[in-house]
């Protein structure tokens, strides 16, 4: 390939790369909670894309029910409908998208079409966010000039702002359910998730400094809790072998 190819592919590579080094962080974490029945039960009725196509429309339809912001839609369709991926997955590649630069639904369609098709799902995905609200903004666009001072259009976009906020507050509850899991606790993740809200939504900082700071600290949290986990596990089953 040509060194202007190699430049454009990087960063779709790099997107993927870091997904998969994250996933297998995280095989420990649910190797210690296979004992959880409802968790096993969702990860056997997970699918997975059967095309490049399919991943294609189905993010083309995301995208056009995404007003206001994707995040409430894409958690339904991809965990709650197709089933790709259970909630605890969708936490942590929502996670990873959420860390990395650029939008994060963009982040999270490079790393599903990615993991499943390489580099050319990774485009599809991505073709597919973009390219129906690309035609549908623009049409808008042209005929809203007309009545953008129109007291009847502003009242409505105020009030799917509002729709939008609520489908976002929805989703996050929806989440929580998660959280128990987590490596470092229920109680730390819950006091985790309160001081970046209250850090970002109250007092305004910003948003890179709030997560290097508090994602650093939950990233040393989870990792000193994992590596305990696996030596209280290999101690077990050394145990084990002793006895028998």
């Amino acid at each position: 390939p040509s060194l202007g190819q190699g430049f454009r592919e990087r960063p779709l590579n790099f997107v993927i790369q870091t997904s998969d080094s994250y996933q297998n962080l995280n095989q420990l974490t649910r190797k210690s909670f296979s004992d959880n029945s409802r968790m096993s039960s969702q990860s056997q009725e997970s699918h997975q894309p059967q095309s490049k196509t399919e991943l294609f429309t189905v993010f083309t339809f995301l995208a056009l029910q995404g007003f206001g912001g994707v995040l409430a839609v894409v958690q339904h369709e991809l965990v709650e409908r197709r089933k790709w991926m259970t909630k605890a997955q969708f936490v942590e590649e929502w996670s990873v998208a959420q860390v990395m630069p650029g939008p994060n639904v963009v982040n999270l369609c490079l790393m599903i079409g990615g993991k499943y098709f390489g580099i050319a799902g990774a485009l599809a995905a991505v073709s597919g966010l973009i390219c129906g609200p690309l035609v549908l903004v623009l049409g808008l666009a042209i005929l809203f000039g007309g009545v953008a001072d129109n007291a009847v259009a502003q009242g409505a976009l105020k009030g799917m702002g509002a729709v939008a906020a609520g489908l976002v507050i929805a989703t996050g509850l929806k989440l929580a359910s998660t959280l128990p899991k987590n490596p470092m606790g229920l109680w730390t993740a819950i006091s985790f998730a309160v001081l970046s809200f209250a850090c970002v939504g109250i007092f305004r900082w910003p948003l890179p400094w709030v997560l290097l700071g508090f994602g650093s600290l939950a990233w040393f949290l989870t990792y000193r809790d994992l590596k305990q986990l696996q030596t209280k596990l290999d101690s077990d089953s050394q145990t084990d072998r002793e006895a028998s």
